[in-house]
């Protein structure tokens, strides 16, 4: 019986970083992204993150109706007929040379974008729902000019459910964001704060933060607790097997 409890006491004593080393193995594997697909598309270099802007609209009192704070960045995908492929092309939004315009309305907000001497214009609408109060992003549509041989490209969705909020506060989301408008145009949105609706003394009002954001947070409290559970189970069962161990010296 002095073997068998010897033999408990060292299975306990291998296991034991065995399964920690697993179970840490396993939690890092399954939050590291996904690797994206590959796609046929033959994207140009990318041009990194998109430096972050304030686009404001203003009413007709000249007082500011629609706050926007982010980073744009447009994905676009086209037939090339000079390259007889399909290319993709990353774009990011420079403030510095952007301007903002719109229109405010009681249901109703459009964000307008002009850069590149006018030659790109990026649209985001923007709907309330008077009965509860709340707003999203309904359409956003693009038009441009790629190159003098490949001509203009425009997309628009009309139907979008994005960005969702409460009137009179700011929507808030701290992670990257990819707004799929069409199969050949989708925007990234970086460290955005807006607000369409309810704006009051030229601020932004009380923060409600997105999803995205919320899930991040508690990925790490998730995993914590599950690992503090595990140590935990582990060290019961040691016990159990050092206390099993200790009756068989006993019993000897």
């Amino acid at each position: 019986m002095i073997t068998a409890g010897g033999q408990s006491c060292g299975w306990m004593g291998v296991m034991l970083p065995l399964i920690l080393a697993a179970f840490l193995h396993q939690s890092f594997a399954t939050g590291a992204p996904p690797t994206p697909a590959q796609t046929t598309a033959a994207p140009h270099k990318d041009p990194g993150r998109p430096e972050k802007g304030t686009y404001n609209v203003t009413n007709g009192n000249n007082t500011i109706c629609l706050l926007a704070y982010m980073g744009l960045q447009l994905n676009i995908t086209y037939n090339s007929t000079s390259q007889n492929k399909t290319v993709q092309e990353v774009v990011n939004i420079k403030p510095s040379v952007t301007l903002a315009s719109g229109s405010c309305e009681s249901e109703r907000a459009v964000l307008e974008l002009k850069t590149d001497a006018n030659k790109t214009v990026l649209t985001f609408v923007f709907t309330q729902n008077t009965t509860s109060s709340k707003y999203h992003l309904s359409e956003v549509s693009l038009t441009t000019v790629l190159d003098l041989q490949e001509g203009n490209f425009s997309a628009k969705n009309s139907s979008l459910d994005f960005l969702q909020g409460t009137v009179g506060y700011s929507y808030v989301c701290h992670m990257e964001q990819t707004l799929a408008v069409s199969q050949n145009l989708s925007v990234n949105i970086f460290q955005v704060q807006l607000q369409p609706f309810g704006v009051s003394g030229n601020t932004f009002g009380a923060v409600v933060e997105c999803q995205l954001d919320e899930d991040d947070m508690l990925i790490p409290i998730i995993v914590g607790a599950a690992l503090a559970g595990l140590v935990l189970i582990v060290l019961l069962a040691y016990l159990i097997g050092r206390k099993r161990s200790h009756a068989g010296y006993q019993t000897i």
